[in-house]
């Protein structure tokens, strides 16, 4: 009966795709990395590599040396100085559905933002949020400081 019950649990893991946190979609990728930068996913810390995945919702963080480049599925490229802190909160880039959103957060330090695509077919589902503001992505290139509060 044991035997049952596990063959069971582990063919319905296998159906649905794992845990949670195993069946996010990527947004995007790292593309470069320079000193430590590192990704929190799901209550855990990894270190950033060029070519690691980025999902919805992970929190990449620079050091006080570091600095990332990301490209998102729409090619977005964003650029992190040292010290920065942001999240990818919602990203959907399904253009024959017209589903195009993109919600950043900067929780603190120098960010650039190239716009994507979805930026030129929707520009008004653009959106940096910052602890003091939010800021609508209507142009193609911009560069965002959020000192640590």
């Amino acid at each position: 009966m044991r035997f049952l019950c596990l063959l069971l649990f582990f063919s319905v893991l296998a159906k649905t795709g794992g845990p949670a946190y195993g069946a996010a979609e990527h947004v995007g990728i790292v593309k470069s990395v320079v000193a430590v930068v590192t990704i929190e996913r799901s209550g855990v810390s990894l270190n950033a590599e060029p070519n690691i995945k980025v999902l919805e919702g992970d929190v990449i963080q620079s050091g006080s040396t570091g600095k990332a480049g990301l490209i998102l599925d729409d090619d977005t490229i964003i650029s992190m100085g040292s010290n920065s802190r942001i999240t990818i909160k919602k990203f959907m880039f399904q253009p024959n559905e017209k589903k195009l959103s993109l919600i950043a957060k900067i929780f603190h330090g120098t960010v650039s933002f190239l716009s994507g695509q979805i930026a030129k077919l929707a520009p008004n589902m653009v959106t940096i949020e910052t602890p003091a503001a939010t800021i609508g992505l209507r142009g193609t290139h911009v560069l965002v400081q959020v000192d640590r509060e």
